[in-house]
């Protein structure tokens, strides 16, 4: 899952060398971008003791990928499962509205009162 791999959790490495190579580079790449929003932390004046004394300790930043995933996962998910507004992968849907299928045939949900493919809090699907 995403969010495993944005916050170093992901429990797949690999199946074969090439794999676990390719793994190793992504999270290599990972710390960088999280190096530089580290670095851009620190030079904020309001945020550089609490983001020194919270994510200074890491050079993997997993605590700092872990509150970047907390603050940005809904914003990922609906970019993901969302901005892709006429591709094939969507069906018509929100026929319990008696507005018909239709209304629902190149997005992901109706509108956005519904949050896209969460059953629960504790569970990413894709929606349908």
């Amino acid at each position: 899952d995403i969010g495993d791999i944005i916050r170093g959790k992901d429990l797949y490495l690999g199946y074969d060398d090439k794999e676990k190579k390719r793994r190793e580079k992504l999270e290599n790449k990972l710390k960088v971008i999280f190096g530089h929003i580290y670095e851009e932390l620190k030079k904020d004046r309001k945020k550089s003791a609490e983001a020194q004394k919270r994510y200074g300790n890491d050079p993997n930043f997993y605590k700092l990928r872990e509150d970047w995933w907390t603050a940005n996962r809904s914003t990922v998910w609906k970019a993901i499962t969302c901005d892709v507004v006429s591709g094939k992968y969507f069906r018509a849907t929100c026929n319990d509205t008696g507005r018909g299928g239709a209304q629902a045939k190149d997005k992901c949900r109706c509108n956005d009162d519904k949050k896209p493919g969460k059953a629960n809090d504790d569970v990413d699907i894709v929606p349908t």
